[in-house]
């Protein structure tokens, strides 16, 4: 297991670096970060080099015996860089460049940004490329941050321009695809296609999907213009950048796809504030944080799902480049955090399967934005509280050096994940507080709260270790979709559709087919009508199975969609007509579709049926809230978000974990 620290040695005098590199490694730190904004510093005039400070840090920690991963400065372009090339910025919808005195303020489509980004990290790998300690490259900062993901810049408009000539070849297509001829909207040439800004009233939804696919593929290019170069001057090192979490702007997928490694910065008590409005249901979403945690650890099934997410990108195991361990300084509120909160954070992490954690940062800085954010140090030099956690987890090192060694294997549910989606329900909710993460978030959760684990999975991924697999809204379903999902039932899979599933084509329209469109055969059954409902209206429920009976509590409200069965079997119906859920057999595979939006109770009674079904064991048995129960592989893992003991029964034998604390085992060793 691999610990470290981002580390700003610019930002102290290098009398310091020596006293702070013994520090780290008496501490067991292995891997520090450095280097991802200190442009300026590297390059202080267009083409004037200044690498002697760098050398000597570089030196001094690997003098120490810590390995490094240097950071692409290209997130913060310097002054003279952006006073000289103002093309480089970033133009907002609204027509507004972006000035200096950010970060992220610059165009991925710029010809001029992009050719700069290639000379300054040429020279870095030159320069370092074939060091020793430097085991590894991080490509940029947080793509995207800052509601930077988008530009719409001119180099951007004649960027989009080529993209659709080469997503659609034809202007007879793309008329067709985007509905054009509504409102006189047909485009005759080329260069009439701008970007849809604000400057737009009522755009059009297919312009919009599309432009937002353009802008997650310009990021995965330019990305990729800086992995081109660490591959040819660096051989041999890992490759990666930093993702954040459920960041809902680029194709998180897209982007890891060429990099060796995917890794996320985790701020757990900044996302109740962040996250929570997003993901829970109305009047869950208006506290700032869940009553049943303690006060200082976030709300962990928010960090489970961002954990899932940045695992299940490639299938394998992650790092946390940037894990907090004190307080944070952007929310609106800052707890402080308590020691033990951040050893229960890394515990979480390697749980979900990180192979390393780097604490944000070594020292608290005295500089600008960041003053009031914590480091494993106090400003003063002297150990906060996150110090005395790590030096726990070092007390921890032999166990958890050999969870790190365990793999990490698929779940064995599947929760299909499709940013494509995202996009088109952020365009068009129908009902403004239907959000795809929210709507996604209760299936999540109730598995979680059964202690069954569960992979977020890309609609392009391997669908066949799932013995479940559960689309909350598949609602961009094309052929190639329902194909890809045919074949995961042929050979024996389960799948589980919700509301607004194959609503639409690929390219944002309506489908013409009777609902759910392209998915209508595989489930047996058609939509005759659907509805947003008023929050004080519900439709009662009657289960046709005593299984499922106590779906029928509750009545089915927020959106509801009668369905009329074929050959399916209808399982629980509207007391008022229709079909509530079904189910359709298709050789050995089955297929349910959910006409409703269930609310928390009812997803984790449907769910534990269907675990039941299709012989999903879950972790622990009588789970009380604020514990949740991990595995991976071999390694059962409770762990404690509240501020009592709490008892559960993993594997046969019951367990008290102790407040804000971790308890691991083996399930066939109930000693460890």
């Amino acid at each position: 297991m691999s610990f470290g620290v981002c580390y700003y040695p610019e930002h102290w005098p290098p009398a310091r670096w020596t006293v702070d590199a013994q520090m780290m490694r008496a501490a067991g730190l292995t891997l520090v970060r450095i280097g991802e904004f200190a442009w300026a510093n590297m390059e202080p005039a267009e083409g004037q080099y200044a690498w002697d400070w760098l050398d000597r840090a570089i030196e001094t920690l690997a003098g120490a015996g810590l390995q490094l991963i240097l950071g692409t400065p290209t997130a913060t372009p310097p002054a003279w860089l952006t006073r000289a090339y103002p093309d480089i910025l970033r133009v907002d919808a609204n027509g507004r460049p972006r000035d200096h005195g950010t970060r992220r303020h610059y165009c991925p489509n710029s010809p001029t940004y992009q050719a700069y980004s290639a000379g300054i990290v040429t020279a870095m790998l030159g320069r370092y490329g074939a060091h020793p300690a430097v085991v590894g490259w991080q490509i940029d900062n947080e793509f995207g941050g800052g509601q930077t993901a988008r530009c719409y810049c001119d180099w951007c408009a004649a960027a989009f321009r080529r993209w659709l000539q080469a997503r659609y070849g034809s202007l007879a297509a793309l008329n067709e695809a985007w509905g054009n001829v509504f409102w006189s909207q047909t485009y005759s040439d080329w260069a009439q296609i701008a970007p849809p800004g604000a400057r737009v009233d009522k755009r059009s939804p297919s312009h919009e999907l599309d432009y937002f696919r353009f802008s997650s593929d310009a990021w995965v290019a330019y990305q990729q213009l800086q992995i081109d170069l660490v591959r040819r001057y660096a051989p041999g090192r890992v490759v990666t950048t930093n993702f954040m979490g459920l960041f809902p702007d680029l194709d998180q997928y897209d982007l890891a796809a060429p990099l060796d490694l995917v890794s996320w910065d985790n701020y757990p008590t900044g996302n109740p504030e962040r996250w929570r409005p997003r993901l829970y249901a109305p009047g869950r979403d208006s506290r700032r944080n869940d009553p049943t945690y303690a006060y200082d650890v976030g709300e962990p099934i928010i960090t489970s799902l961002a954990h899932a997410l940045t695992r299940s990108l490639k299938q394998r195991p992650f790092w946390v480049m940037e894990q907090q361990c004190g307080q944070i300084n952007w929310g609106d509120v800052n707890p402080g955090v308590r020691p033990g909160s951040s050893r229960l954070w890394a515990w979480h992490a390697v749980a979900e399967g990180a192979a390393a954690v780097l604490y944000f940062r070594w020292r608290a800085t005295r500089f600008a934005h960041e003053q009031y954010h914590s480091g494993l140090l106090h400003h003063d030099g002297s150990p906060d509280v996150g110090y005395g956690d790590h030096l726990r987890l070092e007390a921890e090192r032999a166990l958890l050096d050999e969870v790190m060694a365990a793999p990490c294997p698929p779940a064995g549910v599947g929760l299909l994940f499709d940013f494509a989606d995202l996009w088109a329900l952020q365009l068009q909710p129908h009902r403004a507080d239907f959000g795809y993460l929210r709507h996604l978030f209760v299936y999540y959760e109730a598995l979680q709260r059964l202690g069954i684990p569960v992979d977020l999975v890309s609609p392009a991924g391997d669908l066949s270790p799932y013995r479940l697999l559960i689309a909350p809204t598949a609602h961009l379903a094309g052929e190639a979709l329902a194909g890809r999902l045919a074949d995961y039932v042929a050979g024996g899979g389960t799948l589980l559709l919700g509301v607004r599933s194959g609503f639409k084509t690929p390219s944002n329209l309506v489908t013409a087919d009777p609902l759910p469109g392209e998915l209508q055969h595989l489930v047996g059954a058609t939509v005759t009508d659907w509805q947003s409902l008023p929050p004080e209206v519900g439709w009662p429920l009657v289960a046709e199975t005593p299984a499922l009976a106590a779906l029928g509590e509750d009545p089915a409200g927020f959106w509801v969609e009668r369905l009329r069965p074929g050959k399916a079997q209808v399982l629980v119906r509207y007391a008022g007509g229709g079909a509530a859920l079904t189910m359709n057999e298709r050789g050995p595979g089955r297929v349910y579709y959910l006409g409703w939006y269930p609310p928390a109770g009812q997803a984790r009674t449907l769910l534990a049926y269907l675990a039941s079904q299709t012989g999903l064991q879950p972790i622990a048995s009588d789970l009380p809230p604020g514990l949740l129960a991990l595995r991976r592989a071999q390694f059962i893992f409770l762990l404690n978000f509240t501020d009592r003991p709490l008892t559960a029964t993993p594997a046969g034998y019951t367990i008290t974990v102790a407040p804000r604390d971790v308890w691991v085992g083996i399930a066939e060793q109930p000693d460890r």
